[in-house]
């Protein structure tokens, strides 16, 4: 295993237990709104700090873009490090907050822009979801592939609604009952990092979703590319890591997502 990798894993698995013990005292969770269906936590927070402490102890000239912290630059180069950690602590805080066990930890490395490690943690089912780029993706240590459906009135696909008031819900629900027409069934859990982590595993047949940020994905994507899946924009194009709309399936179903979806592209 790349030893990257191993750190980020000790790091996740740090902050899954911060996350695990304060779910046992839910209601005692302090959170804060950052906007409409957006919200906060202590625990986002110190979930994030473990990470970043246990990730800048091992590599402290390396960089950082993680959720509740925006960019922190790494200390020891000058301008743009080489070595950028994206990290979302808590992925699905609304689900923490309900006590929802559909919830996890995300972290990717991306170098020179390109993601070469990820980790998705969820503590809730103690499943570690890792891969290195080239070497394949992992399930506690089990290979995964992406599953092998071909159609999509079998498919049981993966989505997030809308939740910030900057985004189209109409627009939205146009799609929504577009592709509950299409497939075998759409579902909605509210994690796109572990929904993602679902695709690489065969769980989800397909992924789409608009509005994300780059730590919503980047860890996933990687995880979904190594577990011979296709990931990109809703008209197949690489871009979407920062412009944060995402469809992701087998190679079958993903050109079938194209036609479905492309007219809905928001990108540029």
């Amino acid at each position: 295993m790349h030893p990257m990798l191993n750190v980020a894993i000790k790091a996740a698995r740090r902050a899954g237990n911060i996350i695990n013990r304060a779910s046992l005292n839910s209601e005692r969770i302090q959170v804060t709104r950052k906007q409409h269906n957006d919200f906060v936590t202590e625990v986002d927070q110190a979930a994030e700090s473990a990470i970043i402490d246990t990730l800048k102890d091992a590599f402290p000239d390396h960089g950082f873009l993680a959720e509740e912290g925006g960019e922190i630059q790494g200390t020891a180069l000058e301008g743009q490090p080489s070595h950028v950690w994206i990290i979302d602590p808590l992925d699905g805080t609304t689900n923490f907050i309900h006590g929802f066990p559909h919830y996890a930890v995300s972290i990717a490395l991306a170098v020179d822009g390109v993601t070469q490690q990820a980790v998705i943690y969820d503590p809730n089912r103690d499943e570690l979801f890792t891969a290195t780029r080239g070497a394949g993706a992992y399930a506690n240590n089990r290979r995964l592939r992406v599953a092998g459906r071909l159609k999509m009135s079998e498919a049981l696909i993966g989505t997030g609604f809308p939740y910030r008031e900057d985004q189209d819900v109409d627009a939205y629900l146009e799609i929504f009952a577009k592709m509950t027409r299409q497939c075998a069934g759409l579902r909605r859990p509210g994690a796109a990092a572990l929904d993602l982590a679902y695709v690489a595993a065969g769980r989800l047949d397909a992924f789409f979703e608009q509005g994300l940020k780059p730590w919503d994905m980047a860890a996933g994507a990687l995880l979904i590319t190594e577990a011979g899946g296709l990931v990109g924009n809703y008209a197949g194009e690489e871009s979407y890591l920062h412009t944060g709309e995402i469809m992701a399936g087998n190679p079958r179903l993903f050109a079938q997502l194209v036609t479905q979806l492309r007219g809905h592209s928001q990108v540029k």
